[in-house]
């Protein structure tokens, strides 16, 4: 077998580059165009995360860059290989984590992850070595001569990733990680994904759910009917589709005049102010500042409104959620999305 070594790049540069990748499926009645000629790039040491309902296109796109499904056109380089001409390097260099699991209930954890390891062309000795680091890594020792089927679901989910770990790739691929995962293990994968990336490994993982791309991805590539609809960190996201809003408890009296000055003072979308107070105070106000960036206008606002004379009670500032970013972007809720 070709080299298992791990081949690591500099930040800026491409381990995955994806020009024109497209895949149709024909049915007796149609053509189903499940990707459809899409580009991208992912760099060394990301958490990319491909975000869409089910049906978007992620498994299928994730499964084409792991040479596990050919496409229909177009062409990628997946760790400095050709992903048509040179599947096979491609496949020693990256890990893949399916939906559905890995492991065989009857086998024990042990076993099955040595046994992987061993298909990688592993001597034993790093083998077992590997399966020893993972187990502590991804805290699962202790529980290697159990078998497989006597797994919790978070320790089941934690030695899929295992088994896509062991023989130590550049790129690992997780197809929805968490889903039918209790919180407690959900949040604890999500520390164990984060760790992958701060020693080196690059992560691309599909999921659609929102706090999970939110809380773990560096970057974001959304997904719907097959096309990439936007990219961006998290942030930009919710910035580029409909900027932070600042809100500042206000008297009455002063609430006009404080958006005259917060207009001269930032940049300002969009101006309201309402008289409705959760807390019921009498005789203020809320005003209402859509800005493109909440955390940088609020020191500048704060001290124009100092210098009118204007104090707030109370200030907040709201990002748009992704879910916004998505309704948006296609007139329906990622929510809605999946229910269907």
């Amino acid at each position: 077998m070709e080299t298992t070594s791990p081949v690591r790049g500099e930040p800026s540069d491409p381990v995955i580059r994806v020009r024109g990748l497209a895949r149709t499926f024909t049915t007796k009645t149609e053509a189903v165009h499940a990707v459809s000629g899409i580009d991208f790039d992912v760099h060394y040491g990301e958490i990319i995360g491909l975000l869409g309902p089910n049906g978007a296109g992620k498994t299928t796109t994730l499964r084409m860059i792991a040479t596990l499904l050919a496409p229909t056109a177009g062409e990628a380089t997946v760790v400095g290989a050709d992903l048509r001409t040179q599947s096979r390097l491609v496949r020693s260099r990256i890990g893949y984590v399916p939906q559905g699991g890995s492991t065989n209930d009857l086998e024990l954890v042990e076993d099955e992850l040595i046994l992987q390891a061993r298909l990688f062309g592993l001597s034993k000795a790093e083998a077992a070595r590997n399966v020893a680091d993972l187990a502590k890594a991804l805290e699962f020792d202790g529980l290697e001569r159990r078998k497989c089927g006597q797994l919790s679901g978070g320790q089941r989910r934690r030695v899929d990733i295992g088994l896509g770990l062991v023989h130590r790739p550049t790129l690992i691929y997780l197809d929805e990680p968490t889903t039918g995962l209790d919180p407690q293990s959900r949040a604890n994968l999500w520390d164990h994904i984060r760790r992958l990336r701060d020693e080196g490994t690059t992560v691309v993982l599909t999921t659609h759910y929102l706090d999970e791309a939110d809380a773990l991805c560096d970057r974001i590539l959304v997904m719907d009917h097959g096309g990439i609809v936007a990219e961006g960190t998290p942030d930009e996201l919710k910035r580029r589709i409909s900027g932070d809003v600042i809100s500042l408890e206000i008297a009455s009296a002063s609430a006009d005049s404080a958006i005259e000055v917060a207009e001269s003072a930032v940049t300002v979308r969009h101006s309201m102010r309402t008289e409705e107070l959760e807390n019921g105070r009498a005789g203020m106000a809320l005003v209402h500042l859509t800005v493109d960036q909440g955390d940088a206008a609020v020191v500048p606002l704060l001290q124009a409104l100092g210098a009118k004379g204007i104090t707030p009670g109370a200030l907040t500032v709201k990002r748009p959620s992704l879910d916004d970013v998505f309704l948006t972007l296609t007139g329906r809720s990622l929510r809605e999305g999946d229910r269907s």
